[in-house]
């Protein structure tokens, strides 16, 4: 069959043998694979990924960069045939999408993030049948590739635990920020602030249902904060907690009882839930300095340098600081049928399709953040450049 290899940096389209499922396993046609910037990322620095991978005990299931290795772990896919112990529960020509999963023996290991396991940047594939979703309501295998960086956007969204009433601001509005951008809406969240340099990022981020655009060039994203109730200084937090207390005590019963009651129904002080979508050095603290008192901080994008930020300034605003990546089972399988149902927005991502000789080529065009957002593979196609047939 024909893939798309990667090895120390350069991707070249080979045969290889065609894929035998084994106990367990389904062997799947690829329909559609999508480009993710961790594959941009990794064609250049597997090993510093191998690295840190291996302080979670994961290193010997992640390739380097002398390693040949299968891209492709955003897919959607259509079921050929089943290996030995399946329950073979879809038919042969059902169309799915999985976590990308496979076991062999006692190891897991990720399709498209390993030697073991080869991605969908190729005709065929091998994943673990309990992984298996069926693709619902007919959505089409290009939408349906968008599950999986979908679904990272949901987990963010889920993990940031943000109410329909707070305001979110959507640092970076690459794939990672529109797909936050989208699960936010599906959250029916009301105001959803965000901002980008790309003017072409900041229409997708309109497109996918942003409620407010900013250019950080012309307007900071933390100028106008004030407008939303929020506490941008110590000074404005504490006349708020005596003048509070103050009005309570005039009440004819205790004010704790008050208080308590307020802090269950999400009362105030209010604050936003910030999600940083761009992964560069210094802008988590640029977050911290701007961000009003008692924000909460989602760091989505993946920084591969060392960083620095001043823990002592995000204590006195009481920041409130997560990390998050990929998501649950749970969170992959309702994806999918958000994305089917209507409920996730994100159609405008789609912007180029390639065939497998065109994956070069679409790994350059996505260095543009002005032309393309999500470029996905038909390696039935004989594209080689990134074309808008989606």
């Amino acid at each position: 069959m024909k893939a798309v290899v990667c090895q120390n940096s350069e991707l070249n389209v080979v045969d290889l043998p065609e894929p035998v499922p084994g106990t367990g396993q389904v062997l799947l046609e690829v329909l559609r694979c999508g480009i993710c910037g961790s594959d941009l990322h990794l064609r250049h620095h597997c090993d510093h990924m191998k690295e840190l991978v291996g302080r979670i005990g994961g290193a010997a299931h992640f390739p380097g960069s002398a390693d040949p290795v299968v891209f492709g772990h955003e897919f959607c896919c259509e079921v050929l045939e089943y290996g030995p112990g399946c329950t073979r529960k879809l038919k042969p020509g059902t169309r799915v999408v999985a976590q990308p999963l496979l076991r062999q023996g006692k190891d897991i290991y990720t399709a498209g993030l390993s030697t073991h396991a080869t991605g969908a940047y190729a005709e065929r594939m091998l994943l673990q049948e309990s992984v298996l979703e069926p693709v619902p309501n007919g959505l089409s295998p290009d939408m349906a590739a968008l599950t999986e960086p979908m679904a990272v956007g949901w987990h963010a969204v889920r993990r940031s635990e943000i109410g329909k009433k707070d305001v979110a601001i959507v640092i970076g509005c690459g794939p990672v920020g529109l797909a936050v951008i989208c699960g936010l809406k599906a959250r029916g969240v009301r105001t959803v602030v965000a901002s980008d340099f790309s003017s072409g990022r900041r229409d997708l981020a309109t497109a996918c249902g942003a409620d407010v655009v900013i250019d950080p060039a012309l307007t900071s994203p933390y100028a106008n904060w004030e407008q939303f109730g929020f506490f941008m200084d110590q000074p404005g937090l504490l006349e708020f907690a005596l003048g509070t207390r103050e009005r309570l005590n005039r009440l004819p019963l205790p004010w704790w009882h008050v208080w308590r009651v307020a802090e269950a129904i999400g009362g105030p002080p209010p604050r936003p839930v910030i999600f940083e979508c761009v992964g560069v050095p210094g802008v988590v603290q640029q977050i911290i300095d701007g961000a009003p008192l008692m924000s909460r901080v989602v760091v989505v994008g993946v920084c591969m340098q060392m960083d620095r930020y001043e823990p002592a300034l995000a204590v006195m605003k009481e920041i409130d600081l997560r990390f998050v990546i990929n998501h649950t089972p749970l969170e992959y399988r309702d994806t999918v049928h958000m994305i089917a149902q209507g409920k996730l927005n994100c159609a405008p991502l789609l912007t180029g399709v390639v065939g497998l000789a065109g994956v070069e080529n679409a790994f350059a065009a996505l260095q543009d953040p002005e032309v393309h957002a999500k470029i996905l593979i038909d390696p039935r196609s004989s594209s080689t450049k990134p074309c808008h047939q989606v």
